[in-house]
């Protein structure tokens, strides 16, 4: 059985740092594309960032130059270390696993068709 599970989610200050962790079960993270997303009250759920099987990574324009995707195959644990957060990084934050895909490209990556098993969120407030 897949699960994701999510922490690290927190409140900061603009300008601040957190790293958010994913733990995967039932399956090997270093073999699947693993994305994040995220979702302010109001607005669709957006991709953010994601990292390949070969280790390639993703961003959004918004998040790029801030945020880092990597991934601990030994610990099975994808991370996104977000830096200089501003408050419209406000939002619940989630992993998700792409079991099914074989190629990838930027789009596909960050679309959220197309990952299979999502985690429940972690909460990341960003004040001014």
């Amino acid at each position: 059985q897949v699960q994701l599970v999510e922490s690290g989610g927190g409140s900061v200050q603009a300008g601040g740092s957190l790293r958010l962790s994913c733990a995967a079960s039932g399956y090997t993270t270093s073999r699947k594309m693993m994305g994040w997303f995220r979702q302010a009250p109001g607005k669709e759920r957006e991709g953010v960032a994601a990292i390949s099987p070969g280790g390639v990574t993703y961003y959004a324009d918004s998040v790029k130059g801030r945020f880092t995707i990597s991934r601990d195959n030994a610990a099975n644990t994808v991370y996104l270390q977000m830096n200089s957060l501003k408050p419209e990084d406000t939002a619940m934050y989630y992993c998700a696993a792409d079991l099914g895909s074989t190629w990838y490209t930027k789009v596909r990556a960050l679309s959220e068709e197309y990952y299979n098993y999502w985690g429940q969120g972690t909460q990341v407030t960003v004040s001014s």
